[in-house]
């Protein structure tokens, strides 16, 4: 008898035992999404490679590190999908549903990054994903919050904590990397080599910087609260006034960035 041949780290079967929860899963889902009239869309597995780099960043650890990527017969750069959003907005765009002006979509399936496999966190783990095209204001957002809490809700989980910050608009979000390039110049000589990169590229990922030692002057890093403009301030103050008039508790994240390996479900 030849060698058994075992599944791959980070990935692993569902067994027939396992597959009622899954399909509950799956099924309180469907309910949830479709009671606040969101639609189930279905992407490739695979994409371009430069999908993601364009969409996620050249300087992401995802990018960089994490990506299952191949060049495949016929010289194409392919890439298994680390995370849903980009799949969605391409197809979106590329099926020209943005005529229909609003859209509510969601979509659910396995993605893929090629990390060091640890308790809760695979190569192969599944993500749900909800995205709203041609809507304003700040009712979405806590529309997307609402849902993702009923979902969870019904799901049987508890002990959770809602962490809300501001993308603020692009004038914030150049603002506060102008503040923050100044401020982790000021400190160059204490940065590691690969925050000093990142500083060159994208300062706001030396906010993920998982370096023990970088974390004092990581702390010590401007807020993007300061830079908000009176449009991102109004529509921020906004969606936690509905928050709160909703019931959900929430605390405020001081950073933009949100450590990766919280990203996942």
């Amino acid at each position: 008898m030849g060698k058994i041949i075992e599944p791959l780290r980070g990935v692993h079967d569902v067994l027939p035992a396992q597959a009622a929860a899954w399909q509950h899963l799956e099924r309180i889902t469907r309910e949830v999404f479709a009671g606040y009239g969101y639609e189930e869309f279905r992407v490739p597995i695979i994409e371009q490679t430069q999908l993601f780099k364009r969409s996620i960043g050249d300087f992401t650890d995802i990018v960089e590190k994490e990506m299952f990527s191949f060049v495949d017969q016929g010289d194409d750069h392919i890439t298994l999908r680390p995370e849903a959003t980009a799949g969605i907005v391409r197809a979106v765009i590329s099926n020209g549903m943005l005529r229909e002006n609003r859209l509510r979509v969601w979509c659910m399936g396995p993605m893929f990054r090629r990390e060091r496999p640890q308790a809760g966190r695979y190569r192969q783990f599944h993500q749900i994903d909800a995205e709203a095209f041609g809507f304003e204001g700040p009712d979405i957002d806590a529309e997307i919050i609402l849902l993702s809490a009923r979902l969870l809700k019904r799901l049987g989980l508890t002990r959770l904590k809602l962490l809300v910050n501001s993308l603020g608009t692009p004038a914030s979000r150049a603002a506060y990397r102008d503040s923050l390039t100044a401020y982790f110049k000021s400190h160059e000589n204490a940065l590691d080599e690969d925050s000093k990169r990142r500083l060159a590229g994208n300062p706001l990922r030396i906010l993920d910087s998982k370096n023990p030692e970088m974390q004092r002057i990581v702390g010590g890093a401007p807020s993007l609260f300061d830079t908000l403009d009176a449009e991102s301030k109004a529509h921020f103050e906004s969606l936690c006034a509905q928050l709160q008039s909703a019931g959900i508790d929430y605390q405020m994240q001081r950073f933009l960035s949100v450590p990766e390996n919280k990203k996942k479900k």
